[in-house]
């Protein structure tokens, strides 16, 4: 069946996203008044951009947390379509190639100039029926995979994704979870550096220079990898997750950023919810452990959006995309609800009053930018 009678069958394309009534009126009425101007990137610079940060993050298509069905998928990522999400993150980690295979089923068919993809590379996927991996990913699994930070690897990885894509380029490609915290590496995450340093990374340049993607970076939960990166390549572009958010930021604010700016290189915010903790779910990231005082830190914040108004999570992702630094904020999505209330967060109005109690209550960083208005 072609895809887009797929989609009319499913009673998407016949009912229209923007009746469903799965979404809240606040959402169907600030995606039809407002626009995402405010979050728009500058164009200033020379390293490559999205043109909008407002993104949309691929975990939960590779079925992180919970097995989600094919047909909710497609559906949450045409919600974001609609809404005017330009920005789509992906990598062969996510569900090992089904995140990928999902995202690819409704972008390929979208022309390549009208929105921001990147992948990732570090894990070549191996063909394995009914792969174990205990953690994050539910459902059946059909791959395996081995580490590779070789110039060969990020080539054959880059070149893997485009086919599980079903597209002829990337935008961006990350480094993959080349940090302190990967637990497969066993604390060797700086033998894996220095394959990179000698393989992945002057390829990456050599492939931006090719014309193959625009712009590659580390995609990590740590700064260290970060950091390190700047000093001894060029990259573009960081996808730093866990590691800006209401809840935590201060490591990011002060070191990442000012290091990033001085060489005109922007920052991706991943996990800009928590994975969830910031919209409502009993979880916080992926580890399954809650750290001490993020419980109580949300009581604090959610008093404040009280008195205000305010929804946490429309606080959380403007947050997030408010410092110049910032290039994309990829909150993800698999329901068409999820999808539409994210992006109708990037349109909402926050009084100016909000972000004065946060910083007077020490609940964010006294010089964290916050939204202009």
């Amino acid at each position: 069946m072609e895809r887009r009678t797929f989609l009319k069958n499913s009673g998407l394309a016949a009912a229209g996203l923007m009746a469903s009534s799965a979404v809240p009126a606040f959402a169907s009425q600030l995606l039809k008044e407002n626009s995402m101007e405010q979050f728009e990137n500058t164009g200033l610079g020379k390293r490559f951009r999205p043109k909008n940060k407002s993104g949309f993050g691929g975990v939960a298509l590779g079925n992180g947390f919970n097995a989600n069905p094919d047909i909710e998928c497609l559906q949450s990522i045409e919600a974001a379509w609609n809404a005017g999400v330009r920005y789509f993150d992906t990598s062969p980690w996510y569900g090992l190639g089904l995140s990928e295979h999902r995202m690819g089923l409704f972008l390929k068919d979208k022309k390549r100039d009208e929105f921001t993809l990147s992948s990732k590379i570090g894990r070549i996927l191996k063909p394995h029926d009914d792969f174990k991996l205990d953690g994050l990913w539910k459902g059946k699994l059909n791959f395996s995979y081995d580490y590779d930070y070789s110039a060969a690897g990020a080539r054959k990885s880059v070149e893997d994704s485009l086919q599980r894509l079903g597209v002829a380029s990337l935008d961006i490609v990350f480094i993959h979870d080349l940090s302190p915290d990967n637990k497969d590496m066993k604390g060797d995450w700086k033998k894996y550096f220095d394959i990179a340093a000698k393989g992945a990374m002057p390829e990456l340049i050599k492939m931006r220079e090719e014309g193959l993607i625009k712009g590659w970076g580390f995609g990590v939960n740590t700064i260290e990898p970060i950091l390190k990166a700047i000093e001894v390549s060029d990259p573009d572009v960081f996808l730093s997750a866990c590691q800006y958010s209401l809840i935590h930021h201060k490591d990011d604010l002060n070191k990442v950023f000012p290091k990033a700016a001085e060489k005109d290189i922007s920052i991706v915010v991943g996990a800009p919810l928590c994975a969830g903790f910031l919209s409502g779910k009993d979880r916080y990231l992926y580890n399954g452990d809650f750290p001490a005082g993020v419980k109580e830190k949300l009581a604090s914040l959610q008093r404040v959006a009280n008195n205000h108004k305010v929804d946490i999570r429309t606080a959380a992702l403007q947050f997030a995309a408010a410092p110049d630094v910032v290039s994309g904020v990829i909150p993800g999505a698999h329901t068409v609800k999820q999808a539409q209330e994210n992006a109708a967060s990037f349109k909402a109005k926050i009084p100016a009053g909000f972000w004065a109690e946060l910083k007077k209550e020490k609940l964010i960083e006294e010089n964290a930018p916050v939204p202009k208005g």
